[in-house]
């Protein structure tokens, strides 16, 4: 239960942020030795996310009925990284780059492109300026996310900037192209928990759900708020102060 609770603060504290939530679970996991991490509970976890962003954001959402342009562009978005996402896990050829070491240079060498695209201008706006042209050039962004370390939303954060989004727009398009792709997850993973016959496994994947939804809901108000008066340099110190601790650790 403790770890379960652990994963799901970890999990909705960084699958927002532009910190990488895939290598923070694997970090945590191992480092810990914790026995809960198969991928049932990686998937609840990120239902539990999916849940979060559609709750906040729904009336974004319920206004795809009448901006069905924004719903296509989001769709676009969402399909590089699905796609090379698929074939990478079916491949298993994603298990090859899961290591300390990837992880360590992906933190530190992104951490400093996101410092970089963060001193671009400030004068694009997601209902004026989110072009098909923006959806596609960051949805082949997304992709270098499945390596990681990376973070999908501080890849998608950084192309955005890159684009001279403001950085409440830029981290808006983060949110709500990540609502496919955790709404692929979510399916794969709700349809084992329907057809699960052991009370322990639905139980626990149930608990992982509720508190990752919970504490994403509070990241994602909370982030909102600071990157309206402050700029993303504090991720960045903090990804390249964990890179430089986990190349100590991997290389000595």
């Amino acid at each position: 239960m403790i770890e379960i609770l652990i994963l799901s603060f970890v999990q909705g504290i960084t699958e927002f942020l532009p910190i990488s939530s895939s290598s923070h679970l694997i970090l945590i996991s191992e480092f810990l030795d914790f026995k809960n991490k198969n991928l049932s509970i990686d998937v609840s976890l990120h239902i539990g996310s999916f849940i979060a962003v559609l709750f906040y954001f729904y009336k974004d959402i319920l206004n795809f009925f009448d901006n069905k342009i924004l719903l296509f562009k989001i769709l676009i978005s969402s399909i590089p990284l699905m796609i090379i996402g698929f074939f990478l896990v079916e491949t298993g050829l994603i298990e090859k780059i899961r290591n300390l070491k990837v992880i360590a240079w992906t933190t530190i060498i992104f951490g400093i492109l996101l410092f970089i695209c963060d001193k671009f201008k400030l004068e694009k706006n997601i209902e004026k300026n989110f072009t098909i042209k923006s959806a596609i050039f960051i949805g082949f962004f997304q992709i270098l996310s499945l390596i990681p370390g990376v973070s999908r939303s501080g890849i998608a954060i950084t192309a955005a900037r890159l684009l001279n989004f403001k950085r409440v727009d830029a981290a808006k398009i983060s949110f709500l192209i990540s609502i496919p792709i955790l709404g692929a997850v979510s399916l794969f993973g709700l349809k084992n928990l329907i057809f699960s016959e052991s009370f322990y496994f639905a139980a626990s994947n149930l608990i992982a759900i509720f508190f990752s939804f919970l504490t994403s809901l509070i990241t994602i108000k909370y982030f909102l708020i600071y990157i309206r008066k402050f700029n993303l340099n504090i991720f960045v110190y903090y990804r390249i102060l964990l890179g430089l601790g986990l190349i100590t650790i991997a290389y000595l």
